[in-house]
């Protein structure tokens, strides 16, 4: 037991030190957030991060804990991140739905100190993003079940001023919820959106429940706790029942374990750093005439110059009968740099007719919410 004590005391002892030397370095990031309003450089500077990282991670002595630290300040750079879009008034990101829908769960994961603001419809995201009302909205994009929402894709289409700054896939996990008392056995009634109603159906039918079409997932568990009536359940996620003080009847009752969401960040401006190294993800929008072959070509050229095509999508093209734009997503080949990136846009202007980078990013999944314990961000 001694030995713990001491070890206790040596942690409160370095955890003091680290609380002085954190708000000294918040002061200096404070100063470098003044610095960039000057200069109008933005935030996120991916290439300073990465260099930062490398150099402090070599640091450290011990090669068994170099990823612990190359973890730690790791998050020590998106928290300094955080603190400069406080300081600058650039840390509102908006999502649609209401509190406790996946959207806004995925935006408390990707910004956990972001000021929140809730729309009614996708359409309201971007529109608060493009007139500058927000830094960032967070929408959904693709389901690994219901495949991609392709409103929040003609609404990237028609946005040319706005980028993509991130991909998160986040783990979607239906539970059955119900008021405190509740059993499933006395349940007669589940509300939910169609498509928690749709991939929990097997579970629905085995035990005879009745089902309600509910605009989201999180205003049922909202309606459900204000009607207090234990014959009602609805589906939501575990972190919705603590929000609105209702009970976890059955957990993971969603067909598919694995069912996923992929959200994307949206931003104003430019799509951002070139890739500086392999697996890093772009995303373009283009069009191609209607004639045979052009398709085929620009696919080749992709192809050709070493990049994965890890999705491809077509949509009719406003105003243009029977005529489409396409989105893909490609990985980036080992050794891709800069001029990589501006290579490939360079080599698909003759086959396409127009060609938009949409963004240069890292792909990323986040925890499934649990409401035992806090995400690690």
């Amino acid at each position: 037991m001694e030995l713990l004590q001491q070890a206790r005391a040596e942690i409160d002892a370095v955890d003091a030190e680290m609380a002085a030397l954190f708000e000294r370095r918040m002061q200096a990031v404070a100063r470098v957030a003044q610095s960039k309003a000057a200069s109008g450089k933005p935030v996120f500077d991916p290439e300073r991060e990465r260099a930062v990282i490398a150099k402090n991670t070599a640091r450290i002595q011990n090669p068994e804990l170099r990823p612990y630290y190359q973890r730690f300040i790791t998050q020590a750079m998106a928290v300094s991140r955080a603190y400069q879009r406080k300081i600058l008034g650039r840390n509102v990101a908006a999502y649609q739905g209401v509190q406790g829908a996946w959207a806004q769960i995925a935006l408390q994961r990707i910004f956990p100190f972001a000021k929140q603001v809730a729309c009614q419809t996708w359409a309201d995201v971007f529109d608060l993003v493009s007139a500058g009302q927000a830094e960032f909205g967070v929408l959904p994009f693709e389901n690994s079940n219901a495949g991609d929402v392709s409103t929040v894709l003609d609404l990237l289409y028609a946005h040319p001023e706005l980028s993509v700054a991130g991909m998160y896939d986040l783990p979607i996990r239906q539970d059955l919820l119900g008021v405190p008392g509740a059993t499933l056995e006395g349940l007669r009634t589940v509300i939910s959106h169609q498509q928690a109603l749709s991939q929990s159906g097997p579970f629905l039918r085995a035990h005879h429940l009745e089902t309600k079409v509910w605009g989201n997932t999180a205003d049922a568990a909202r309606h459900v706790a204000e009607l207090a009536d234990p014959k009602v359940g609805a589906i939501a996620s575990a972190e919705t029942a603590r929000l609105y003080g209702l009970s976890i009847l059955a957990e993971g009752i969603n067909e598919d374990g694995d069912n996923t969401t992929r959200f994307i960040v949206i931003h104003q401006g430019g799509a951002g750093e070139q890739p500086v190294h392999a697996g890093q993800r772009i995303a373009l929008l283009f069009t191609v005439d209607h004639k045979p072959g052009k398709l085929a070509q620009v696919i080749e050229r992709i192809g050709g110059m070493g990049f994965n095509m890890e999705s491809i999508k077509s949509r009719p093209l406003p105003h243009v009968q029977f005529e489409y734009y396409f989105f893909v997503q490609l990985i980036c080949p080992a050794g891709a740099e800069g001029r990589t990136c501006r290579e490939l846009l360079a080599n698909l202007q003759e086959p396409c007719r127009t060609v938009r980078l949409l963004g240069v990013f890292d792909r990323e999944t986040r925890d499934a919410p649990d409401p035992e314990k806090e995400a690690v961000l």
